[in-house]
């Protein structure tokens, strides 16, 4: 008798579940007071996000002995707190007493405050005399914190040397020196007539170094050595850039279009060309340095040799972007050799390379990819010889200090957390030879990290799409947590029915590789009922786009979309940036392949974990390279795809801009940007299809998504077509985003959007 308990109640329970995998789900379809209904809910999802959530991210403002700071919460109906933290001792605080700073204004202003919030537009605390300035009701005041006495002034001040600038950056290209006075204070160095000259700062005959400068061919972009010996220069053949034109159709005041034109450099259009010279002031000798010609990008930053200011080092990226040069120039004789010598099959993401130059040791801390993922190596800039620095099947994502005196590297990367998400980023500390890799960020979540300015002190602030953000103080040496200083709440928004994006893993098109993405779901939606599917994607190879952090801003979208009905998804397939180097290399001479296979495998697998999802009825929405993804989808893919918005797509590479097109497509331009063209493939079209543009964008040329549209028109298909006056690179705004909901409710759940002429839809 014992076990007739548990068996009949598993034997039921494998009824059931036999039942729920069996039963037969019929698709959602919403009759016309619902899909109203469902409207409106999706037009209150940003008063819902702004209202109910709190707490997501804070601001530190240091004071100057960098040992305490205050910052801001905005809470439900704009109230703002204001709390002051001792970093040292781990206590945090009001910054004052809001109901005598009340009465204080109160008093000096002669008004009576509300009781309900007290809104300060801005505000500067000096720790040292407790003195606030803030600016209250458009007026400034100076309080005093001891006493609350308060007098009115003319406007905030703050000094520059107390509020040093925070979260310093490094960049990958600086401005190269291009003074025309010597470092020495003795020399100018100058263009004339086309050609270079250098004459004393005191007076007296000018030193002419060349006579073969032209208009069409000057000399120019000089720059010293720091000993002020060489003037480094170049033989200049400039190339003006063709113009792209929009006309505005709807200008105010005038009956007539107006015609307007950019420069513009597309896939395959000639570059400037530089010629690198030496110019040597005392033996007044110019020489041509022995380096191929710069035929991509600006003239250089030169770096001296530390303790040999007689040699000089310079990055060269080849056009095509697949190879990346340092080359070191010996001045006295103009020779040149290379240093680093980077080669690939496919593509150097130079974006993403980061070297600096360490002006004590003569080295150079570099990323590279040569062992299939991106990793910061130590490279001897006298031989060459090279260390690597961090290894394994993991991401640098960015440099954000580096410690010549400690020889330490503060970086970001993802992947390195095993049972994690591989996109989330954490921030850590290792050493030149790779030893005493410390995670400054060990919990799990997507981590952003804003150091105190001299570094001791760190605000750690994570989270993850469904967990809400945890924001911490740490200490810098040891990563030791000092104290919680807030925890986002989502209780409100959930309470509202709305639920939070999930997200989901599986494998792709290898059967090895997991795939990410996140899945949004309608507020209180009926398992019962198939939903259809629709994906915002962009699959531009040029980063990762799925959303990592709790209620990020561009999940807004998705969820609003999602409750008129759909299931909203964002998946990154392969092709895509942040994974490793065999990832990324999809996209090699291949943007029509956009991930697809493992979007497709990703949609179906979710498919199969939820019985209400329906991948049978799949759209998707995308804008600039997710336009041109939207439509490929329906001209490769439409057996899955059946429906697609594309927004101001750049649907043919050779159309679009340059810089982004050969660094993924190759140059010089071959068939492949013909054979991957939605003009050329237009003819493939299956499915119902929206194309938006706005007639004034000036990033991917109008152009690209009118050709789209008329060999559409020559092929005899059909489509709807929403031009925007006046409205540049976007989606179309408010306005194309109505648009694209109505598409999409009229061709996945088959109904008929509410009349916006009848007033059904306010």
């Amino acid at each position: 008798m014992k076990n007739i308990i548990p068996v009949t109640f598993f034997a039921l329970f494998l009824s059931c579940n036999f039942y729920a995998q069996n039963k037969e789900i019929t698709p959602y379809q919403p009759s016309k007071s619902e899909i109203l209904e469902r409207y409106k809910k999706a037009s209150q999802l940003d008063d819902a996000v702004k209202n109910t959530v709190f707490k997501t991210s804070i601001r530190a403002n240091w004071q100057p002995d960098e040992k305490s700071f205050w910052y801001c919460n905005i809470l439900k109906d704009s109230v703002r707190e204001y709390i002051l933290v001792d970093a040292v001792k781990g206590v945090k605080s009001e910054l004052f007493d809001t109901a005598k700073l009340k009465k204080a204004l109160s008093e000096n202003t002669g008004k009576v405050l509300s009781e309900k919030s007290l809104v300060i537009d801005s505000l500067n605390y000096d720790a040292g005399t407790k003195l606030i300035t803030l600016k209250y009701d458009k007026s400034y005041f100076e309080v005093l914190l001891s006493d609350y006495s308060i007098k009115k002034i003319n406007a905030l001040t703050k000094d520059p040397k107390k509020y040093p600038k925070l979260n310093r950056q490094w960049a990958r290209w600086n401005s190269f020196r291009t003074d025309s006075i010597s470092p020495n204070k003795k020399w100018i160095a100058f263009i004339n007539k086309n050609n270079v000259f250098v004459k004393p700062v005191d007076g007296g005959e000018s030193i002419q170094f060349t006579k073969d400068g032209t208009k069409e061919k000057p000399y120019g972009s000089l720059a010293w050595s720091p000993d002020s010996h060489y003037v480094v220069g170049y033989h200049i053949t400039p190339v003006i850039d063709k113009p792209v034109y929009y006309v505005l159709t709807s200008v105010a005041n005038t009956t007539r279009g107006e015609l307007h034109s950019e420069p513009y450099k597309q896939p395959g259009d000639p570059f400037t060309t530089l010629e690198m010279y030496l110019f040597h002031v005392e033996n007044q000798k110019a020489t041509k340095v022995d380096t191929p010609i710069i035929d991509f990008f600006d003239a250089p930053e030169l770096h001296w040799r530390k303790g040999d200011l007689g040699y000089f080092t310079y990055e060269k990226v080849d056009r095509g972007h697949q190879r990346f040069r340092i080359l070191e120039v010996n001045a006295a004789t103009g020779k040149a050799r290379s240093i680093v010598d980077e080669k690939t099959k496919t593509f150097i993401y130079e974006s993403r390379l980061f070297t600096h130059y360490l002006k004590e040791s003569n080295q150079i801390v570099m990323t590279s990819e040569k062992d299939g993922w991106r990793h910061l190596y130590l490279v001897n800039s006298l031989n060459g010889k090279e260390k690597q620095i961090t290894k394994g099947e993991w991401v640098v994502r960015s440099i954000d200090s580096i410690d010549e005196n400690k020889k330490e590297i503060w970086f970001s990367a993802s992947g390195i957390n095993a049972g994690e998400d591989p996109y989330y980023v954490h921030h850590y500390r290792i050493g030149f030879d790779g030893k005493k890799l410390i995670n400054l960020t060990p919990a799990k979540g997507n981590h952003i990290v804003n150091f105190s300015p001299n570094k001791q002190f760190y605000v750690d602030t994570y989270s993850e799409p469904n967990v809400p953000t945890v924001i911490e103080l740490r200490r810098t040496l040891d990563g030791k947590k000092i104290i919680d200083l807030e925890k986002s709440d989502a209780a409100d928004y959930l309470a509202t029915g709305m639920s939070l994006p999930e997200p989901f893993h599986t494998k792709g098109r290898d059967g090895v590789t997991d795939i990410w993405g996140i899945i949004c779901r309608p507020a209180n939606y009926d398992p019962n009922k198939k939903y259809p599917v629709i994906e915002s994607i962009y699959a531009g190879p040029q980063d990762s786009f799925v959303p990592k952090n709790f209620m990020d801003r561009y999940t807004t979208e998705m969820q609003s979309l999602a409750q008129l009905g759909f299931i909203v998804v964002q998946i990154d397939g392969m092709g895509t940036a942040n994974r490793s180097k065999a990832f990324h290399d999809v996209c090699w001479k291949n943007l029509k392949d956009a991930g697809f296979e493992d979007r497709i495998l990703w949609i179906k697998a979710l498919a199969k974990k939820y019985a209400y999802v329906d991948d049978s009825r799949v759209g998707l929405y995308g804008t600039s390279a997710g336009g041109q993804n939207a439509l490929g989808g329906l001209l490769f893919h439409p057996e899955f795809y059946k429906a697609g918005v594309a927004a101001c797509g750049c649907h043919d590479n050779r159309v679009d801009k340059q810089w982004w097109n050969e660094q993924w497509m190759g140059y010089p331009v071959d068939k492949n940007y013909e054979e991957q063209s939605n003009v050329t493939n237009a003819k493939n079209l299956k499915g119902d299809l929206l194309l938006i543009i706005g007639e004034a964008d000036e990033n991917v040329p109008p152009e690209s998504t009118y050709r789209v549209a008329d060999e559409l028109i020559k092929c005899g298909k059909t489509f709807e077509f929403l031009p925007l006056p006046g409205v540049g690179h976007s989606d179309g705004g408010p306005y194309g985003r109505k648009r694209k909901r109505d598409f999409f409710v009229k061709h996945l759940l088959g109904v008929d959007a509410p009349s916006r002429n009848n007033d059904e839809l306010l």
